[in-house]
């Protein structure tokens, strides 16, 4: 029987660092946390114990829980201080040179059977393990923003993983309360593979000057019903992160034009108009900022919404063909990890996917862009 796994260590005190660490000391584990940056730490913690305060004051949790789960939460100045960890969450900048990095400093720190973990939304698992020691006990345990409260976690194990290690934490995250999933080890795994059309081709949109911002996140929310438009979820994710991950998907599959990043996008984040975080981005969130509403037009809006919901059920469709999950976790990632109102696959039949195949043929013939090709599976799926 697996030992069970009571003691955490999260590496990184950002905002995902210390949410999995709220998850994991509300689960009753003993939690240690370590940043290069013990201020950030600090700093963490203080808004952590705030945000336990206001739920206790809403009666989601008493006050007596609220102080237990901040006191599982141990604040580290070294890493030699994790030495007793039994898991280990890495959850810092995506860069595979500092994660590979840190991974190999606590290989030399903790027992042989601790099993380490990184939160990467898309560096390879396995090229991440590979410089590794022991790259068996490594595992990818993807939770979304903001980690107390998202309940999707992509598990994804590498070729070098070992073989149980998967549904070892499976179990954990479903003792967790949280929705687990199992990924093939792809660029992007399930959610940021299958989503990337919702940013990418919004952003086309705008650059062809076809429709505004305000616009497209008008027409994804009031026919698709989804609860942020592309712009907004942007702003609220941090331009320059979604261009990363944009940037690596792409990178990763070796350059198909179908993940190409946006030049509208790069040029926001080089001007460090990144969204909600910097008080600009698609929207002003300064005091008093005055942002344009979208001009009505039901024939744009349908165009729009036809266009990026046929490049995300083409996406789903092929992830569906290429075995990169279930198809029930390809409909729970996407419902789970970023609210999408329908699983796509479901959706692709409401629609019809013959009314998804034209979607795809007439943008390909006016583009001649491998970008819009279909996936094999949505010829035989009509």
């Amino acid at each position: 029987m697996e030992k069970k796994i009571e003691i955490i260590g999260v590496i990184g005190s950002g905002t995902m660092g210390i949410g999995i660490a709220q998850v994991a000391a509300t689960n009753l584990c003993k939690v240690y946390i370590y940043d290069v940056n013990a201020e950030q730490t600090e700093k963490a913690l203080q808004q952590l114990e705030q945000s336990l305060q206001k739920l206790a004051q809403k009666e989601k949790i008493s006050f007596q829980e609220a102080e237990n789960i901040y006191n599982r939460i141990h604040f580290c100045t070294e890493l030699k201080d994790m030495k007793d960890c039994q898991l280990i969450i890495e959850a810092i900048v995506e860069n595979k040179d500092i994660k590979t990095k840190v991974f190999q400093e606590l290989e030399n720190i903790v027992a042989e059977d601790c099993i380490l973990a990184s939160n990467t939304s898309s560096i390879s698992i396995t090229s991440l393990s590979a410089g590794l020691k022991f790259p068996k006990r490594f595992v990818g345990i993807h939770f979304f923003n903001p980690a107390p409260l998202m309940p999707l976690v992509e598990i994804i194990p590498g070729l070098l993983t070992q073989e149980n290690l998967a549904n070892q934490m499976l179990e954990l995250m479903k003792f967790w309360k949280k929705t687990p999933v199992v990924a093939k080890d792809i660029p992007g795994f399930i959610v940021n593979r299958i989503a990337r059309p919702y940013y990418g081709e919004a952003l086309r949109i705008v650059e062809e000057n076809i429709a505004t911002p305000q616009q497209v996140d008008a027409a994804m929310k009031s026919i698709g019903n989804f609860r942020m438009g592309p712009f907004e979820l942007m702003d609220l994710i941090g331009i320059d992160v979604n261009f990363s991950v944009t940037t690596t998907v792409y990178k990763d599959y070796f350059y198909d034009p179908k993940y190409k990043p946006s030049l509208l996008q790069q040029r926001m984040s080089e001007a460090k108009l990144l969204g909600r975080k910097t008080g600009k981005g698609f929207y002003d969130y300064s005091e008093n900022a005055n942002n344009p509403s979208p001009t009505e037009d039901a024939t744009l809006y349908q165009e729009i919404f036809m266009r990026i919901i046929s490049m995300l059920i083409n996406e789903a469709v092929e992830a569906k063909r290429l075995k990169l999950a279930s198809d029930e976790d390809l409909e729970l990632a996407m419902q789970k990890g970023v609210n999408y109102p329908k699983g796509l696959l479901a959706w692709g039949q409401e629609i019809g996917y013959s009314n998804i195949s034209q979607t795809l043929y007439n943008l390909y013939n006016l583009y001649q862009e491998e970008r819009y090709r279909q996936s094999p599976l949505l010829q035989k799926l009509q």
